[in-house]
């Protein structure tokens, strides 16, 4: 049985300020839940219905549908809630290709970004220190178990890119059509903001901008959502 205090401890790592206190992330489901597990995050606790058998030597609870429901952000709760340890951040790469985020807001675009950085194996995502933590619930719901796999730096974007010797890559409306742009081996792209893109502090520190061409004749659509056009950005690096 889940105890009050239980059930506010769980709610309190909804927030963000809370999470930092306690070092501490909230994950749904039984597929993200074994990814975390496979990759080594360390379970704090595990909460789990009578139809989910976890492994062996597991710190786990069963509880009531009911009980996971109460405690649970999804409409219908999954099998199985899991508390996890928020891990180090990892040293910044310094070689190969990253992707960095100038204040993306929105948890499922940074949660399906997540996911295809897995997909098209961008090993490191660096996040301004404005955008959405990657560990809000609904990050770690969209990201579908990849945020196991892709390492996330949050960091003064701008003083970064101050630094680094490798290409950076700003995303445009304006810019060269990426199916021109031959992209280097060590190099950053940038996405932008959902309602204002790359802000201007960032793209004076951009050393080539890109963009996706519009083919519709009626150019009638303003932009792209962040996540699609992440998704075509890094098929064409791949490609």
């Amino acid at each position: 049985m889940l105890s009050k205090n239980q059930i506010r401890f769980i709610n309190r790592l909804r927030t963000k300020k809370n999470r930092k206190a306690e070092g501490l992330f909230l994950a749904e489901g039984i597929k993200g839940i074994e990814e975390f597990l496979n990759s080594g995050f360390q379970l704090y606790r595990l909460f789990h219905t009578a139809d989910y058998e976890p492994s062996p030597g597991l710190d786990a609870q069963e509880v009531t549908e009911r009980e996971l429901k109460s405690v649970s952000s999804l409409s219908t709760p999954n099998k199985v809630l899991g508390i996890f340890r928020i891990p180090p951040e990892t040293p910044v790469l310094e070689t190969g290709f990253s992707l960095a985020l100038d204040d993306i807001n929105d948890p499922g675009n940074l949660g399906t970004i997540i996911r295809l950085c897995d997909w098209f194996d961008i090993p490191q995502i660096l996040c301004s220190e404005n955008t959405v933590d990657c560990y809000n619930p609904k990050v770690v719901q969209a990201s579908m178990g990849s945020l196991s796999r892709v390492s996330i730096n949050y960091l003064d974007l701008e003083a970064y890119l101050n630094t680094t010797t490798r290409t950076v890559y700003g995303t445009f409306m304006e810019g060269e059509s990426l199916y021109s742009t031959t992209f280097e081996q060590n190099g950053i792209l940038i996405m932008g903001n959902e309602a204002n893109g790359i802000s201007d502090r960032i793209r004076c520190l951009v050393s080539k901008e890109v963009s996706i061409p519009q083919f519709g004749k009626r150019k009638s659509t303003e932009s792209l959502n962040v996540a699609m056009a992440t998704a075509i950005f890094l098929s064409e690096l791949r490609r």
